[in-house]
């Protein structure tokens, strides 16, 4: 029985079928998530076996490759939250402050400057390359609340966490030293990371309750979509011109999860948004699942359509050099 040929034959499978089934057992069967001991560890688990992973990935960070990769992340971290506050402030300022699509400026910016850095992961694992992979290394400001607050122009009223940002990226600096220091280790540590990405997949999933699409109905399916392919687009712009390929783009237009928090944490500083907090949240929520069961899908698509055509060009630049004495006769 090949079950492994029959997932890789779905675009991003490893990461999409793992994930697609926690978050179905976690809507329809979730009791079978809490009956304890490993297998609730296992659906609760994603962060220690991400942690993991980012070392894993990090060991494969060369650092000759390292200010490319710094130049890939900051270029799609201007652009990820440029496009989400100039859709918000559209949103807010031409429209007056009427919802769009039933969507406001807030939950717009809230959902479009965010990213699921665990999701990233896995897809520049996949489909990237080391520039991809160690962008994250920039990229993972974009994971929680306050970078949105900051965008939102709340900066004032909240602090960036510096230390949760430099735990975050922890993992990867500390694969990025075994990786260099040792060769062996190296490619130790790389054997193990494709191996850990349906476990967290699996666990991510677990964490998503596939009702939320219902309570936000069609706007939240359109936010979503925002996210990905107008984000996307500006995102992949970005990369290309920073001189990378694009995927990280791609891998990059998501919702996380913990954005569902962002209403919350902005009416405790703005009270006047409470009253927001009940249709952004189911909002955001449904942009999170849509984000994490498509992205995946046009990563793959983008990675395939991207590696055709460079494949094209270097059989074209292999051709010419050949031609050229022809030419001159």
């Amino acid at each position: 029985m090949k079950i492994k040929a029959a997932i890789e034959k779905f675009p991003g499978g490893m990461m999409v079928i793992p994930l697609l089934w926690g978050s179905l057992l976690n809507t329809y069967f979730p009791h079978v998530l809490t009956i304890g001991s490993f297998s609730t560890s296992l659906a609760h688990g994603a962060l220690p076996i991400l942690a993991v992973f980012f070392v894993c990935m990090g060991a494969e960070i060369q650092l000759k490759t390292a200010p490319r990769a710094l130049k890939n992340g900051a270029a799609i971290t201007i652009s990820k939250l440029a496009s989400g506050v100039a859709v918000g402030l559209l949103v807010s300022y031409v429209f007056k402050g009427k919802p769009v699509f039933g969507l406001s400026g807030m939950v717009i910016i809230a959902a479009m400057t965010n990213a699921n850095m665990g999701l990233y992961a896995a897809l520049t694992k996949q489909f990237g390359d080391e520039v991809d992979r160690g962008a994250l290394a920039v990229l993972s400001i974009l994971e929680g609340p306050f970078i949105t607050m900051v965008a939102l122009g709340v900066s004032g009223l909240a602090k960036i966490p510096f230390i949760e940002l430099l735990a975050t990226i922890l993992p990867i600096l500390i694969g990025v030293v075994l990786g260099n220091l040792d060769r062996n280790m190296r490619t130790f540590l790389k054997s193990g990371g494709d191996l850990l990405i349906p476990f967290f997949a699996f666990g991510l999933g677990a964490q998503i309750n596939l009702h939320a699409i219902l309570a936000a109905g069609a706007s939240g399916i359109v936010l979503g979509l925002i996210t990905l392919i107008f984000g996307g687009i500006v995102n992949v712009i970005a990369s290309r011109l920073a001189g990378g390929s694009g995927v990280a783009g791609v891998a990059v237009s998501t919702t996380a999860g913990n954005a569902v928090a962002t209403p919350t944490a902005l009416a405790a500083v703005d009270p006047h948004l409470a009253s927001l907090i009940a249709v952004a949240t189911p909002q955001i929520a449904a942009s999170t699942i849509v984000t994490s069961l498509l992205t995946p899908l046009l990563t793959a698509l983008y990675a395939k359509k991207f590696k055709g055509r460079q494949k094209a060009q270097d059989d074209k630049q292999a051709v010419l050099p050949l031609a050229e004495p022809a030419d001159a006769v």
